[in-house]
């Protein structure tokens, strides 16, 4: 009879197992996904921010943080250690020499709006590195598009929060 009693008050929902995981490591894991890559994460967050698991403003600090951190990490791979990784990644040179001519033509536009190109913005901060840009030039343009992209995204995953919970829900 002791252990029915213990078993029942010790037994929790899944739902409540993801509550706990994501009021507990939902901000450390925002900096680990926007360091990656990262929309889905930070909409993700604005929706745990809507639900009240997060706050918004935490939320855009998080992803803002891993963001920056990994663009600052793949710009200083591309100025610190070009030669190797292009050694090591013969395949990247065709997509390398087409963000270097971008970057020529468009450098300024190019630095604030790869924040928004799926799948290229680090290969995008890797070449902006190997390249002359001043290295205040990158930092101040890349906060200003990070800012853009975290306030935009977690706000559009906080109101549109609903919205994705009725998706979900129907799949």
């Amino acid at each position: 009879m002791f252990l029915n009693a213990v078993g029942s008050s010790l037994a929790f929902s899944t739902t409540q197992v993801w509550e706990g995981l994501i009021c507990t490591c939902g901000y450390l894991a925002l900096v680990a996904g926007a360091f990656l890559e990262g929309e889905t994460v930070v909409v993700l967050g604005g929706f745990a921010a809507q639900r009240g698991y997060l706050l918004l403003g935490g939320v855009m600090l998080a992803v803002f943080l891993g963001a920056i951190t990994g663009d600052w990490l793949f710009f200083y791979l591309g100025r610190a250690q070009r030669h190797f990784i292009l050694e090591k990644n013969p395949a990247w040179k065709k997509r390398v020499d087409h963000i270097n001519d971008l970057l020529v033509r468009h450098r300024d536009r190019l630095i604030i709006a790869r924040r928004f190109f799926y799948g290229l913005r680090n290969l995008t901060a890797f070449v902006i590195g190997m390249s002359p840009v001043p290295i205040r030039k990158f930092l101040f343009l890349n906060i200003v598009s990070v800012m853009i992209w975290a306030v935009g995204y977690g706000v559009l995953g906080y109101f549109f929060g609903n919205t994705l919970e009725r998706f979900f829900a129907d799949l």
